[in-house]
């Protein structure tokens, strides 16, 4: 198949165009050629701005276009108006969910308004073609991973020593590998998947316990896990989710660790081990 990437170079675009590449996909990515310039050889790179101009991709015949980069309502209506009549796959997020104090399902209402990310992730999906792929992950990991959400753990973990842990041990833990949401969309893509989906795994119920537990165990370490109570976290002045990532108490989120991703493992999702 003849695949577009809008992106392409940095963490999920570029683990969708390992996956496009490894697949035997014939493949263009279009961006401003300034992160990982020199990654994919073997793919044609087409440099432009995609919030300016996009004549370059006029005329170009794909058999789908994959957004990994739009976050602006505006940009994502351009980019399929000048893609017009190609299958349409829009990278989203479990954020576009106006309601997140409980756990969402793709039924669930998205923002209507507003300029946070969240918002603007559901502004950029109502721009779509009716028959897109909307792919909503929550937190994304593994290589490349330049937020430090994820690696904040195996790092402070594999340093052993005393290491904080936050309670509650049993709060749900919702996480997916790059390379697991690159090689499924790819996937769906081949397939011809269309519709709205939470990719976020994994298929087992997932605890802040049983993620700390592993990393200690895959990374080797000895190290010691205090659980302080949230009492005493906040009187410390730690911060939720900053300071300690994945630790969530704000009830207005506590759904953000729970979407529901059972049509998307009925589509094929699959994951790697956490270990």
């Amino acid at each position: 198949m003849r695949l577009l990437i809008l992106g392409g170079t940095q963490f999920v675009g570029r683990a969708v165009a390992e996956a496009a590449l490894e697949r035997g996909h014939e493949l263009t990515l279009f961006n401003r050629g300034r992160t990982n310039p020199e990654l994919f050889p073997e793919a044609e790179h087409v440099h432009g701005d995609r919030t300016r101009d996009l004549s370059l991709l006029a005329g170009r015949p794909f058999d789908a276009v994959i957004d990994t980069s739009g976050y602006e309502p505006q940009v994502v209506r351009a980019s399929v108006e000048a893609l017009e009549g190609t299958p349409y796959v829009y990278v989203s997020s479990i954020s576009a969910y106006a309601d997140l104090s409980v756990g969402p399902n793709e039924e669930s209402p998205t923002y209507e308004s507003g300029d946070g990310y969240g918002e603007l992730k559901a502004a950029c999906e109502h721009e779509l073609p009716a028959d897109a792929l909307v792919v909503r992950p929550g937190l994304v990991v593994g290589p490349h991973d330049h937020t430090y959400r994820f690696t904040y753990w195996v790092d402070r973990i594999a340093r052993a020593g005393d290491v904080v842990a936050p309670e509650p041990r049993r709060a749900p833990v919702q996480i997916i590998d790059a390379r697991d949401l690159g090689e499924w969309i790819v996937r769906c893509v081949e397939q011809g998947t269309r519709g709205t989906y939470n990719a976020i795994g994994p298929v087992a119920p997932l605890t802040m316990e049983e993620l700390l537990e592993t990393i200690r165990a895959a990374s080797g370490s000895d190290a010691r896990f205090h659980w302080i109570d949230e009492e005493t976290l906040r009187r410390h002045e730690v911060q939720e989710c900053m300071e300690l990532p994945l630790w969530l108490l704000d009830p207005t989120h506590g759904g953000m660790q729970k979407a529901d991703n059972r049509r998307a493992i009925v589509a094929g999702l699959t994951f790697c081990p956490l270990s």
